[in-house]
């Protein structure tokens, strides 16, 4: 009798009322995905640099998968709506199966780039992939109303949970090597082995989808009503993630490396702490919009993160500019379900692809030089200024968000 209440009530913590069984594949392929690109991102600059690779070279590559993201999302709206959205993500799934073997046995610049470029690998916080307009579409079809934003909130703090997991994962190669015998090069390989093989278990997920015979719209057709709304908002939404481009998983990683010279491990447990704590909020953000409205949300949480960053980039110890950062990890991710939902509440029932689609290219061309140009201020020895940059450009983004959108905030029970 308890294990049915205990079953029940972890049902209903991960699952909201009122969303359909089709959102279970995706949660759980999210959560593979996540627990994939949360060690991918630690291990990403330790495994280029262990090649024999600097940190130019780092965010050369980190900025080929952010281009190769966004040119893949370019596609999807172009002539994704010949195919259904079932066969776009096994598609994707297949890809990345590819993307993770393939990586384990490229070691020179330009093959490694290339697979950067094609491929699905994540290096940061923030899912900028194929995968996730394909999914929001889904899932904003699975649910309504306050539902609606609550599965985008378990949605993101599946995905924070996994990514955190995946994160503590980065410290295996180190404990291969000596109970193995094995070198850290094999270790790093073999952690991207399992990446292959968690997008080939991605891909048995989304064989078990049904086929929705509505196809997506290619981003040359007008979006209808909405599409001021759409524009705008991509604009915004294109500064938010140029400035998180300057500093994603894999860069944050890179700087506490060169700044403080912090170990592989050492690395891979912060990031678990702040994937937890970043889970946690994303709790807490439904009911945070349900009394404040989502644009509110996403601001005022969003604020007070960026400005531990920039105290972070000048802190005088590890010790505080790890606890500025896991303060900012427990604000920072609060409006990425509530973003999720205001786009999906702001056009209408038939524009929710189109418009998903739309911002998350938006996202992806912007964030495209901010690793490149984060490299080249760590190999100058800036190691300040990229944190700080982030945190500003950020601060404008909210406030600019905040005056845009101020008369057109979204109850977050809008159907």
């Amino acid at each position: 009798m308890k294990a049915g209440v205990g079953r029940r009530m972890l049902t209903r913590l991960l699952m909201p009322v009122g969303v359909a069984e089709t959102a279970y594949p995706l949660l759980a392929a999210r959560a593979l995905r996540a627990f994939g690109d949360g060690y991918v991102a630690v291990l990403l600059p330790a495994y280029l640099l262990a090649l024999g690779f600097d940190q130019l070279d780092v965010g050369f590559l980190t900025t080929a998968t952010l281009a190769g993201s966004a040119l893949a999302m370019l596609g999807l709206g172009a002539i994704g709506y010949r195919w259904t959205s079932r066969r776009l993500l096994l598609s994707a799934a297949l890809l990345m199966a590819i993307t993770g073997f393939s990586f384990a046995s490229v070691t020179s610049f330009w093959p490694l780039f290339v697979v950067a470029f094609v491929g699905t690998l994540n290096p940061g916080s923030a899912d900028v992939s194929i995968f996730l307009p394909l999914e929001h579409a889904r899932l904003a079809k699975a649910a309504s109303g306050n539902a609606r934003t609550a599965l985008f909130a378990r949605y993101s703090l599946i995905g924070s949970l996994s990514a955190a997991v995946g994160a503590s994962a980065a410290g295996i190669p180190s404990w291969l090597v000596p109970g193995l015998g094995l070198s850290l090069i094999d270790g790093l390989r073999a952690m991207f082995v399992l990446y292959g093989l968690l997008g080939g278990s991605v891909w048995l997920l989304y064989r078990t989808l049904p086929v929705i015979k509505v196809r997506s719209a290619p981003l040359s057709q007008p979006l209808g009503p909405s599409r001021g709304i759409v524009f705008k908002l991509a604009m915004l939404f294109s500064i938010d993630a140029f400035a998180g481009g300057l500093l994603g998983n894999s860069l944050l990683t890179l700087w506490l490396f060169e700044r403080f010279g912090l170990s592989l491990g050492e690395a891979g447990t912060f990031f678990f702490c702040a994937g937890l704590l970043s889970a946690g909020s994303q709790l807490a953000a439904p009911a945070i919009a349900q009394r404040i409205g989502l644009l509110n949300t996403m601001v005022f949480t969003h604020i007070p993160a960026s400005v531990c960053l920039i105290f972070a980039a000048i802190a005088p110890n590890l010790e505080v500019a790890l606890a500025l950062l896991l303060v900012r990890s427990a604000l920072s991710q609060m409006d990425v379900p509530t973003r999720t939902a205001y786009v999906m509440a702001v056009v209408t029932p038939a524009e929710r692809t189109a418009a998903a689609s739309f911002t998350a290219v938006s996202r992806s061309l912007a964030s495209i030089a901010g690793p490149t140009l984060t490299g080249a201020m760590l190999a100058s020895g800036l190691l300040s200024a990229p944190l700080i940059a982030c945190g500003v450009l950020k601060i404008t983004y909210d406030l600019a968000l905040l005056i845009s959108f101020r008369r057109l905030n979204v109850p977050a029970d809008r159907g």
